[in-house]
């Protein structure tokens, strides 16, 4: 419960307020975040138009900005615990207005891929500091997982309006897809204005495990984009992957040594805990990978413009949009193993089917097979999110949300630069399906570990 600085409790129509603005504050920042995620995928053609570059210029105008969003999130998850999720979630989306606005008048594609690893960082503040002020905001466990899947509308509404949204502005100027972050930010400061302050613990940062994180990240992401184009054996291919070693070696041996480490160790030998990150990382493989795949063979091999490609992914994000709302409900009649286990079953099957469809199925045919990974989308990530919330205890939330985030992050910035290598080395077509069948097989594995789940996600103080 929040203290005024006067030392009275506020009454209860104060704190419905501050519950309404803090939710308001991070359903936006969730919407710009996830928008600038999918925006950018129905513009990569006309952003190589216009800037130039091959495949792997436009992997890093995707990966830029997921690779600094995963690397990041650690650290910032331990940032909103540190200063308090109110100061982290605005600094996040100070820094993430200023970069959409440099991405909007960069004049070439390497000051673009700059201005977008700025974007991903200013994402990766915003993400857990927006579940951590909806877990101090709700303490209830059932009011959280509603909020929660409030919470996920936001990146549903961006998910259905970011195709649509982003072929009818890249029709006008690409450089418009970036600026309509500006409003969105500003609405989401004005919520943050009148949200209560948030508690804060200060303890020292882990300066060697974040810089061993990024290292990590960057180098693996750097790897499998350039195995595309040079091949798996190319001395720059291994050299990264020795680093990619190196880095995780110091990283793990870091966060089991130093007194306030990023990701307790710990917090993996919970079942739940391993389950609900591999989730994050294979869901994201789908539903991150599959538009970017997708959207470079309609424009590319099918001469879809932006607009058709935005309007092909419709019915999918529509879908998404109209169940998110009633997840935390779907949850309560049924459990959130049978609810996350169906979410991941749809996609699975979508996924396959997509990968297996002839190379002259028609347009309507590609769009509502998507409908059943657009299914995934509400089904899978606000219970599995819920869950992780209510498992942990209070004072590792941040830290929690950030190591789920991150496991997201991952999984679509290894999709992006896996997929790309697969398209660049092969015929557009055989990229494209060796890329589908890849994430249905990720999917699968993450179906059948969802089993394990527990059936109702009850706060157990376990981690």
């Amino acid at each position: 419960m929040t203290i005024t600085s006067t030392g009275q409790v506020p009454s209860l129509g104060r704190r419905q307020a501050d519950a309404g603005s803090t939710l308001t504050a991070a359903v936006l920042g969730f919407f710009v975040v996830t928008l600038d995620a999918v925006v950018v995928n129905v513009a990569l053609p006309s952003l190589r138009e216009s800037l130039g570059g091959g495949i792997s210029g436009l992997q890093w105008v995707v990966d830029g900005y997921t690779l600094m969003f995963a690397a990041l999130l650690l650290f910032s998850g331990s940032l909103a615990d540190r200063i308090g999720a109110r100061a982290a979630f605005g600094i996040g989306m100070g820094l993430f207005a200023v970069a959409s606005i440099a991405c909007g008048a960069t004049p070439t594609l390497e000051l673009l891929v700059a201005a977008r690893f700025v974007q991903g960082a200013a994402a990766a503040v915003i993400m857990p500091a927006s579940l951590t002020l909806i877990s101090q905001a709700y303490p209830d466990a059932k009011q959280r997982a509603r909020a929660v899947a409030v919470w996920a509308l936001g990146g549903s509404v961006a998910s259905t309006s970011g195709p649509v949204v982003g072929g009818l502005l890249t029709m006008l100027d690409w450089r418009l897809i970036f600026l309509i972050n500006i409003p969105a930010g500003a609405l989401a400061f004005w919520a943050l204005s009148r949200t209560a302050p948030s508690p804060h613990r200060v303890v020292a940062f882990d300066w060697f495990g974040q810089v061993s994180a990024v290292v990590a990240m960057g180098s693996l992401t750097y790897a499998a984009i350039e195995a595309g184009s040079a091949g798996l054996g190319a001395p720059r291919v291994i050299a990264a992957l020795a680093v990619v070693a190196v880095s995780l070696l110091g990283f793990v041996l870091a966060q089991s040594r130093v007194t306030h480490p990023m990701v307790p160790l710990d917090m993996f030998g919970s079942r739940t805990f391993r389950i609900a990150l591999g989730t994050g990382f294979a869901f994201m493989v789908g539903y991150y990978g599959m538009p970017f795949v997708v959207s470079l063979d309609l424009q590319g091999r099918r001469g879809v413009s932006p607009l058709g490609t935005g309007l092909t992914f419709l019915p999918m994000m529509l879908v998404g949009l109209a169940l998110t709302p009633f997840s935390a409900r779907i949850v309560e009649r049924v459990g959130a193993r049978l609810t996350i286990g169906a979410g991941l079953a749809a996609m699975t099957t979508g996924l396959a089917a997509l990968g297996l469809l002839p190379a002259t199925s028609p347009l309507w045919l590609v769009s509502v097979l998507m409908i059943l990974v657009g299914l995934g989308g509400p089904l899978t990530m606000p219970p599995v999110t819920a869950v992780l919330l209510n498992h942990v205890p209070a004072q590792r939330t941040g830290i929690a949300s950030g190591a789920f985030n991150t496991s997201r992050q991952v999984g679509g910035a290894l999709a992006v630069a896996v997929f790309g290598a697969l398209l660049e080395g092969n015929d557009l077509m055989s990229g494209l399906r060796s890329s589908l069948l890849i994430a249905a097989a990720v999917l699968l594995a993450a179906t059948l570990a969802s089993l394990r789940l527990p059936q109702h996600h009850r706060n157990t103080g376990e981690i």
